[in-house]
């Protein structure tokens, strides 16, 4: 069977002169032919122009009569800083749907003033003045100097809106934001409410690089041993708004991950409104991206006009190939790979929506470090600081668009697949703007080289949530979640039909990646065209039909789009080429999709919300990793009437039990055997890794002291890890800081823990942590990745879990000092300083 290439190819040479569109060739050897002016760079999601942060907002909650209008008085709203989320400042509530962790929605306003006057010095006549939102959740609607300009329904997509016609350029404008998250149960996890994303004031010339107005695909031919090129084709739209032809000069230069100049190129051109230029560049020997080395160039775009730098963009590059095969699965650059995935939402305990850039590259390295390698966006685009972040750090991405289409699914209310659901969402706009969002997605994510995939959707095959198919009423069709063929609900034959007017709208902006989604219902969907309209189809929870729908569709490419975490769903990935990957759920706790009250949210990942690797994350590393681990947990033993049994209660790194009473010991390992010692004394001969369950166990008598495990590979010990008996709390400590202060807005992680008066960590300890910060800094936040909602969130003090505690620290100032100290009664207290400074 043919592989499915997707090398970001060129498309044909163009034999004949078209106006506006050409194709240029340079090599590397012309690398020192062209510099660039000195001037700021834009580095920013929109590409163009130059941007300023704006954080600074009047907040309402609730609506105000006539919000918009230009002549209203905010200044006894609150202060607040952008981004924001209002739903997470909130205490729960039972009376709440369960289906967003029982927070609030409602509908607020924010407000801010602009003084445009500092940026019309230059080049006054003609200025643009735009805003670009990364994201409001939902149903914003904003507002310049009183006037009305835009409204757009969904809540995950990233737009900009034009100020200019109704700016006062040399003077205070006023912006006004509407936010209606009034139908709070619209989603079946967590949303947040508000600007929960950056928003950016951008200034431009009247003729300027379009939004996400820049494009390339690159493509590799040749080997390791011949040499090898790429060839980079580099598409860049130009805005004209001075409503006549305007000739100018786009350039680019591209740099290799060391700085260093390998390939420019120049072309001049007659733009009228909306035209666009197309060049290519080529590179020797390029350094391509992969997961273990995700090299990055720099290509560097300027516009002139008359010698004159007029606009100028920043777009990170990377070079690689993906190759989907029925048979062998998925290749990148080359190399067959499996994909090693989560499933991620967007929200981070504590914080909310609005989750700082330094919070998400902790949270992806400890998903690294335990060997993931892929990221799904679960259901959603994602704030482009996680792609930027993938692409930095080698993740790969399958983005996705949609969680349902023209009909809502269920949203429980009371409790996760309990009581009777809700049916807000989404759709209720599907049909007006899905086209429009889905194309703003791909648009704005495509340069990423981490997104492998596009994703179409996600679960919307769900049987009978909405669409049911005659099917599901035959016997022995093995799908789950089944009440049979129900007529009065939407056929699912409109599912192929809506596949393939979503699938026909990411190839016409993006023919470099394939098309997908995540199918719930594939029995049903098998009877459809939907399968058919993807280029590769992902099953949830459907790992039994891999092997007969490989053979009964041996053109299609398959993976787990959503699996468990349990082993049988990674063999089956394991052993057989044919399925390139999974994606657990989930990588991450989240909130939303609660169980019952006073449940917070989803549970079954990786990761707790203080980012804390949990057991079956340390036994999901030694099923992927390479690199020698070991990693202890117990379990308390219980007496039964015939025998001792397995254990009760939860699996936990730790050492703290009753004399002599018996324990469950697992090893979590890579290696093949193991030998277990109590106060350096060995308790019996070295076991074997079980193949079944890929651990090694012992029941052991318990006494206090050292337990250490020694694990072997082929005979030579590979790694150790041990736990040791903790006495009383004594002291709170700062176990480790992560995040870079340089200036106002950036966090600082500060994990926290408890110790004995030996420096032991006390695991079973939770010791209430009072958190005071003084100077240039605030505290956002303190998560302790428990899953009850009645602790409060919102203030300053809160107990540890597993004797761990994370503070959020965010500077206020560009510099400065910051005193942070956590105090917890009868313990030793902890002072950390923090400095500001770029």
């Amino acid at each position: 069977m043919s592989e499915r290439h997707y090398l970001r190819t060129s498309p044909p040479l163009l034999t004949m002169s078209i106006k506006n569109r050409t194709r240029l060739l340079f090599c590397s050897c012309l690398s020192a032919a062209f510099f660039f002016l000195a001037s700021p760079t834009s580095l920013h999601a929109q590409g163009f122009g130059q941007a300023t942060r704006l954080s600074d907002w009047r907040f309402q909650l609730g609506d105000v009569p006539y919000g918009g209008r230009e002549h209203l008085d905010h200044s006894a709203w609150r202060e607040v800083t952008v981004p924001h989320d209002w739903s997470v400042e909130h205490a729960a509530r039972p009376d709440l749907a369960s289906c967003t962790g029982y927070l609030p929605g409602g509908i607020a306003w924010y407000r801010t003033d602009l003084d445009l006057s500092d940026r019309t010095q230059i080049e006054n006549q003609g200025k643009r003045f735009y805003l670009y939102f990364g994201g409001v959740y939902n149903n914003s609607e904003v507002f310049i100097n009183g006037k009305w300009l835009s409204k757009r329904p969904n809540g995950y997509v990233s737009y900009m809106v034009d100020l200019t016609p109704y700016v006062k350029p040399d003077g205070k404008n006023v912006v006004a934001v509407r936010v209606d998250h009034s139908q709070s149960a619209d989603s079946r996890w967590y949303t947040g409410s508000g600007i929960y994303r950056d928003v950016f004031l951008v200034t431009a010339n009247p003729v300027h690089i379009g939004l996400w107005g820049i494009y390339y695909t690159a493509s590799v031919t040749g080997d390791l041993e011949t040499g090898q090129t790429a060839t980079i084709d580099v598409e860049t739209k130009i805005e004209n708004h001075t409503g006549a032809s305007v000739t100018v000069q786009v350039a680019h230069e591209l740099r290799d991950p060391s700085g260093q100049t390998v390939a420019t190129s120049s072309q001049t051109i007659e733009v009228e409104a909306g035209d666009d230029s197309q060049q290519q560049l080529t590179v020797k020997n390029p350094q391509l991206w992969e997961i273990a080395s995700p090299d990055l160039y720099q290509l560097h775009t300027s516009v002139l006009s008359d010698g004159t730098k007029i606009d100028e963009s920043t777009t990170s590059v990377g070079i690689r190939s993906l190759t989907f095969d029925p048979d062998k699965g998925f290749a990148l650059n080359g190399k067959w790979t499996k994909i090693k995935g989560v499933c991620l939402h967007h929200d981070a305990g504590v914080l909310g929506a609005a989750v700082p850039k330094q919070v998400w590259r902790d949270r992806l390295l400890r998903l690294k470090e335990i060997g993931c390698n892929g990221i799904r966006t679960s259901h959603n685009p994602q704030a482009t600081d996680l792609y930027d972040l993938c692409d930095e750090l080698g993740m790969l991405v399958m983005d996705e668009a949609f969680d349902e289409w023209e009909y809502p699914k269920k949203k429980w209310i009371e409790g996760w697949n309990v009581g009777t659901p809700g049916f807000q969402g989404s759709a209720d706009y599907f049909r007006t703007w899905g086209k429009q969002d889905l194309e703003s997605m791909v648009r704005r994510d495509r340069n990423h080289p981490s997104v492998i995939m596009w994703s179409i959707g996600n679960e919307v095959d769900y049987p009978n949530d909405p669409y049911s198919h005659p099917v599901l009423s035959e016997e022995g069709i093995g799908q789950p979640h089944i009440a049979g063929y129900q007529e009065s609900q939407p056929h699912a034959d409109r599912l192929g039909e809506i596949a393939k007017e979503l699938a026909a709208v990411v190839r016409s902006l993006d023919t470099s990646r394939p098309v997908t989604a995540a199918l719930a219902g594939a029995v049903m969907s098998n009877e459809t065209a939907y399968p058919d309209a993807l280029d590769v189809v992902g099953y949830n929870y459907t790992e039994d039909r891999y092997v007969m729908d490989h053979q009964k569709y041996p053109q299609r490419v398959l993976y787990g789009s959503e699996t468990s975490s349990r082993l049988d769903a990674w063999k089956v990935v394991e052993d057989n080429p044919f399925v390139f990957g999974q994606f657990i759920w989930t990588g991450i706790d989240y909130l939303g999709e609660a169980h019952r009250w006073p449940s917070r949210g989803f549970t079954t990942g990786l990761i707790d919300l203080s980012n804390q690797i949990k057991p079956n994350g340390h036994f999901r590393k030694s099923v992927w990793c390479d690199e020698p681990m070991a990693f202890l947990v117990t379990q308390r033993l219980r007496e039964s009437r015939s025998e001792r049994r397995r254990g009760s209660g939860p699996l936990s790194p730790h050492w703290n039990c009753q004399n002599d009473q018996s324990v469950r010991v697992i090893c979590y390992t890579n290696g093949d055997a193991a030998e277990l010692f109590l106060n350096g004394q060995s308790l019996g001969d070295r076991q074997p890794l079980d193949p079944k369950t890929r651990t090694i166990e012992w029941t052991v008598p318990y006494q206090p002291g050292r337990l250490e495990v020694v694990v072997d590979r082929n005979g030579e010990s590979i790694a150790k890890h041990h736990l040791q008996t903790s006495g009383l709390p004594y002291a709170v400590r700062v176990d480790h800081v992560s995040g870079t202060l340089k200036g106002r807005h950036d966090v600082a992680l500060a994990y926290l823990k408890i110790v004995d008066s030996e420096g032991n960590f006390v695991y079973l300890s939770d010791n209430e942590i009072t958190c005071t910060v003084r100077g240039s800094g605030k505290l956002i936040g303190l998560e302790n990745g428990s899953n009850n909602v009645t602790e409060d969130y919102t203030d300053h003090q809160h107990r540890c879990k597993n004797g761990r505690l994370l503070a959020y620290i965010q500077a206020t100032e560009d510099t400065g000092e910051i005193r942070v100290e956590f105090h917890s009664p009868l313990l030793e207290s902890e002072t950390l300083d923090l400095t500001i400074a770029e």
